[in-house]
Order: C-alpha cells, then structure tokens, then sequence
C-alpha cells in the first residue's frame, strides 16, 4: 500500500508540474519582439481625415461584452504591464505609430482598429474592433516602415484556443482576464482604475458583469477545443472567416449541431477598387455592400439573438435586434470608395528600372492579362468591374475555402422561416432554385443572406433609415445577391507589390514565387515580420525569434496552383513557364501598375 501511495503521489506531482507549465505558456504567450520604427511613413492614398474615419470608427462588434476601459486596465498575468499598452499590442502584428498620442477617436492610444462604441441607452463603452484593424498593412525596410491602407494585416487576432507555442491575441487576453479576476490583488488594482471615484458603489457590480465577459471567453475557447473546430492553425494575417462567423451564427446562437470543422484560413484582402466589383468574397460569393459588411460584423462580435428568453425564436418585427452601427458601416464604406491603391514609394524602396519595367508591362499583356484586368461597364452611378471567376480546378489553388462555403449544410429550422416571407425578401440567390429553400440543409451563404437580411432591416428602422436613403446605404441599390461558385476571383493588381502574402491562403511569400513553378516555392517560411523585401516583393521568411512558421502541407495550406510552367494547361498550370529574367521583369512592371509611375514608362 505504502509503495502504490507513492507511486499515485508522484503521478499528482507530475501532473500538477505538467499542468503549471501548460498554464505559464498559456499565460506567457511566445510573441515577436517589438522594435519601433524610426519613423511611419503614410502614402497619399486618401486624406488625413478619411485615414482617422476608417481607422476608428465602431461598427457595433463587442468582442464578448469586454468594456473599453476594462481592457484599458487589463494587466499581464505575471506583471502589472498594462495588456493594452501599445508596445505589446504590437507584439501581435497590431499597428501603431511611435508618435501617436490619445485623441477624442482614440481616447486609449490603441492600435489601428481598436475602436470603442455605446449602445443605445447604455452608459457602456465597449471595445469595437473594426475593419481596419484586418484590412490594413505596414511594410519594414531599414528601419522605416510604410503604411499601407486598406492592405493586408499581419496580427494574431483570432483563436482563443489555447496552445504552448501561444502567440494569439485572443489566448493571451483570456489569459489576461482569468488572471484578472481570480488575482484579488489584480481585481483590486483593475477595479479602482476602472471606478475611480464610484469603487464602493459599483464594485461587486463590476465583479459580476466581469465574470460574465469572462465566462464568455472561457465557454467559447473551450468548445472550440474540445470541437477541434480550427484544426489549421490560422497564424499572422489569416482567419477562416466564413467558416468563424459560420460557427458562431449557427453554432453558438442555434444549435451545437452546426458547428462545422473551419480549416480554410485566407488572407485578409486588401480594399481598394473593391466598391467597383460585381462579386466580393475569395470566393465570389457575396454582392451586397451593407450585408456584406453586416456579415463581417457578426463575425467580429457584434451582438445578434434568435429566441426570445423563453427560448422561442423571434417573429415579426422582433427580428432580429443587433449592436450593428449600420450608419458607421456606410461612413467606413464610403471613405474606402475614396481610398487609392498605393504607389511605389521610390524613396524608401528604391527607383524603378523603367526599361525593365516595361518589358514587364509585354509580358503582362501576354501571361496576366486575361484574368487579372477583367472588363467593365457602366451600371448607374459606378463603373462595375466583372471579375473573373477560376474554378478550383483551374487554378489549382487549395480548395478548401471554395468547398466548405459551397458544400458545409446547416440547420435553421429552428428559427420557424415562412418560406413565402423569404421570398419578398431583397434576397438573390444565383441561380434561382427551382426548388423550395430546405431550412434543414442551408449553406453559410444562403444562411447568412437571409439573416443578415433580417438585422438589416431591424437596423435600418432602429436608425430611422428612410426608403429614400436604404438604396445608398444598401450601395447602388444592390440587393443580397449570393451565389456559390467552387471558384477563386482574379481581382485587378493594382498596387499588388504591398499585399503579401499571395495566394487566398496566403501560402506564397512572394511575388516572384509565386509567378515561379510550385517545386520552387517555398515548403515552409516564417510569418510574422513586417520585414519587406523589395527585390522579392514579398516579406522576409527566415527564421526569427518566435516567428510562426508556415508549413504549405497541411490541408488548408497548399501553394498549389497558379503556376506558370512546362505542361499541358489546367489543374493548376495556368501559363508557360517564365525565364527568371521574364519574373524580375514583370515584378518590376507591377511595382507601377496601376499607379503614377505606369505614364513614364517608354
């Protein structure tokens, strides 16, 4: 007996030794370290004014109910750093500018997309994350760094599952809030800074409301472990978008029965001339502005119920009441119809070699072209571009974005749809059904068409938007259209040389890899610098201290396709194959496509 209490004392040892390091790395996320530029230089995309609107403007998201200052008060679980101090918030690839100061639209000195909003009738700030925090990018080069609006982000923001290389914004802020409120001394610190003078009035409020955010992050992290929802790790600059907003319309609000295996993480894709294109979405899915912007919202965190308390599901004008700022979305979007691609800034990156250039620009019209400068026409107000549309087995890219949103099926029955009220809904699905909608077996894009649908409407008449006015908020009167294409866009490549990474998937580094054959492309690279190489035009993938290293075997990863090579065209060959002398030439005729410097070229 003495020997087996022993032996079960030493297995409780080493579990409780293996449980503190798993808690300490949780807790101790393994971030890059942070360098401050010696100076952020912002390209004449758009106006100072525009910049500040798209930077910090809510769009209604309250990631779990986490309060603004609450998360300016918020500490590191083993210090008493301040977790939304500006330096370690950009250990996760969120961007701030060394000489930015707190101002009336960023009262918390925050990074790029750190917004804070009120609900109607509350007293409450919450913490907004918007659009710009995902859809803006910064190159590094010797010490500089370029901002680059409406460009790609590279931050960790989304998984809070938790993990011993940690790294994500999300496992490191449930870190936060865990310490927080178990930590008397740390609640008590967080509570007087966040009450001030009204501490003995509202602390055991505070506390409450506290736990239930808290409790918040906690179920959500643990469902999607336990699930094992988000098998691809999604690393800097990616989510699977579709498939989190998926699982968090359907699963978390409906029924855990549609939860669904998200491992399709893309790239977040840059803005400009976005407004001009017939289909939005990697995929082509979606065409509405304002419910595509809904959508992204939802995704984010903004509010949404289907069931009354009682657990029945709303009817009527009860649906569906939602923390949507529709009247923001439409500031946000029209400020990026004013935004411009970037130009080769020839100071910082070097002066183009025009001769080259234009050799370049042959070989453009010979290779790209035909997918990538799409035609136009004009429809009302704007000129449309109809993009081109790759099926996967075209362009050979992983296809397991355009599979999941074509093929994943979910169950809204539960919310009780008249299919005739569905009907007179500004809803278009492409094509047509021939038969009647079965709410059993919806896709993620009909699904969220319809009830991106239903909290517009309730948005638009809680912010008294008149049927004058719906068409222009709508954008160009479009309606909801979907459709569900197993394919990719071609978009237009203006400015390209500033959005790595390539690919939907972002699994390229480069352009010139990519315009390379697959056995030359890199299997594995690190992500996470900002470090920009401008010969390349793509980021720095060697090694660095606690870099994420990405590896384009795992499902969900692959650098297939778009290939230019030897062999017959199709499943992923896309064009012949390119003498590196050809590549150097068309990378130096994409830095000015699009741009000023295209008009010098002889």
């Amino acid at each position: 007996m003495r020997l087996l209490f022993r032996v079960l004392t030493l297995i409780v040892v080493l579990l409780g030794l293996v449980l503190a390091v798993v808690l300490y790395y949780v807790a101790n996320p393994k971030l890059p370290f942070y360098t401050p530029a010696e100076q952020v230089h912002y390209l004449d995309q758009w106006s100072e004014q525009d910049r500040q609107t798209y930077y910090f403007t809510p769009q209604g998201t309250q990631v779990k109910g986490l309060r603004y200052e609450w998360f300016q008060a918020l500490e590191l679980p083993f210090s008493q750093q301040r977790f939304a101090s500006p330096e370690y918030l950009a250990r996760f690839g969120f961007l701030i500018d060394p000489q930015q100061k707190a101002s009336p639209n960023n009262p918390g000195n925050l990074p790029v997309g750190f917004a804070r909003h009120q609900n109607p009738g509350s007293g409450e700030h919450y913490l907004d994350i918007t659009c710009a925090a995902c859809h803006t990018g910064e190159l590094r080069f010797k010490g500089q760094a370029l901002r680059i609006d409406g460009g790609t982000a590279q931050h960790v923001l989304p998984s809070s599952v938790p993990t011993l290389r940690g790294g994500s914004f999300g496992q490191a802020l449930v870190a936060s809030l865990t310490s927080t409120y178990y930590n008397p001394w740390k609640f008590e610190r967080f509570a007087r800074n966040v009450l001030g003078d009204a501490y003995d009035a509202g602390h055991q409020q505070l506390r409450r409301d506290f736990k239930s955010s808290l409790d918040t992050f906690i179920k959500v992290a643990w469902n999607d472990t336990h699930r094992g929802l988000y098998p691809t790790e999604e690393g800097p600059g990616r989510a699977d978008a579709f498939g989190r907003i998926a699982n968090a319309t359907f699963g978390d609000a409906i029924s855990a029965s549609n939860y669904r295996v998200a491992d399709a993480p893309v790239d977040y894709p840059q803005l400009w001339n976005m407004w001009t294109f017939d289909w939005v979405q990697w995929n082509g899915s979606a065409q509405q502005p304002m419910a595509r912007n809904i959508g992204e919202a939802l995704g984010v965190g903004a509010t949404l119920n289907f069931f009354d308390s009682n657990g029945q599901p709303l009817q009527g004008d009860a649906r569906y009441a939602s923390s949507v700022r529709v009247r923001d979305l439409h500031t946000i979007e029209e400020s990026l119809q004013r935004l411009r691609p970037p130009a080769w800034p020839e100071t910082l990156f070097g002066a183009i070699d025009k001769p080259l250039a234009a050799k370049g620009r042959a070989l453009f019209t010979e290779n790209c072209a035909g997918c990538h400068v799409p035609p136009q026409k004009l429809e009302g107000e704007r000129w449309v571009q109809s993009l081109h549309m790759l099926p996967v087995a075209v362009i050979g890219t992983d296809p397991n974005a355009a599979n999941n949103i074509a093929s994943h099926r979910f169950d809204l029955s539960a919310l009780q749809w008249d299919l005739k009220e569905l009907q007179t809904m500004d809803v278009k699905l492409h094509p047509t059904p021939k038969e009647p909608l079965d709410l059993s077996q919806l896709s993620v894009a009909k699904g969220l068409a319809y009830v991106t649908a239903f909290v517009e409407d309730r948005a638009y008449r809680e912010a008294n938007v008149t049927p004058q006015e719906k068409p222009q908020l709508d954008g160009f009167g479009l309606p909801i259209g979907v459709r569900e294409k197993v394919a990719y866009k071609a978009r237009p490549l203006a400015g390209v040389w500033a959005t790595a990474p390539f690919l939907h998937n972002g699994s390229v580094p480069s352009i010139y890899q990519l315009l390379s054959p697959q056995d030359e492309r890199a299997t594995t690279f690190y992500k996470g610098s900002f470090e920009y190489d401008p010969r390349h035009l793509g980021y720095r993938t060697e090694a660095f201290t606690n870099g994420f290293l990405f590896d384009t075997r795992i499902s969900g990863n692959h650098n297939s396709g778009h290939e230019f090579r030897a062999g017959e065209r199709g499943n992923g060959v896309i064009g012949r194959l390119l003498q590196p002398q050809e590549r150097w030439a068309l990378l130096e005729y994409l830095k000015v496509l699009g741009g000023p410097l295209e008009a010098q070229l002889p």
